[in-house]
């Protein structure tokens, strides 16, 4: 388990680095413009995604009052999208630091958004946060495209092992 969950943390941390690259490079106009999707622009659909990953973070390490980091986080948009990459590091780390399979067996007791007490195994909770990304990552692609960015790397997973 630890070899898969590893290599989707990895994974993960690849695609968002290839991602954000091209994020990075947009003005702000073209970052805040209004797109119809889950979250009105690129900017917002990147900030929900680090968002998650870091609150899943945060419960993975046992916060106790983990903080949903768009509410307290006062820096640029640039600035986000680096703690994005650290964040998905972060991730990585956690799953290096597990010794044995038990460890993502282990379940996590947490409140999710709405303050209901959840329970679920740790490693749910790493494939959760995994596929919530890649979920927004291809959100993000398409909005890219709907703004005129053609350039945007694969972010497929074979690219990544290949």
């Amino acid at each position: 388990m630890k070899e898969l969950l590893l290599q989707y943390a990895k994974y993960n941390v690849w695609a968002n680095t290839r991602l954000t690259t091209v994020i990075s490079k947009l003005d702000a106009g073209l970052a805040e413009k209004e797109i119809v999707s889950s979250f009105p622009s690129i900017k917002a659909t990147a900030m929900h995604t680090w968002c998650a990953e870091a609150i899943w973070l945060q419960r993975l390490n046992l916060v106790e009052k983990p903080l949903w980091m768009e509410k307290v986080f006062t820096g640029t948009f640039e600035e986000a999208l680096s703690e994005w990459l650290k964040t998905s590091e972060q991730l990585v780390a956690f799953v290096e630091r597990q010794f044995e399979d038990r460890g993502f067996e282990h379940m996590l007791q947490y409140y999710n958004l709405q303050k209901r007490p959840m329970k679920l195994p740790v490693f749910t909770v790493l494939t959760q946060a995994f596929n919530h990304s890649s979920y927004h990552r291809g959100q993000l692609v398409t909005m890219l495209r709907q703004i005129g960015v053609t350039k945007i790397p694969s972010l497929d997973l074979v690219q990544f092992v290949s």
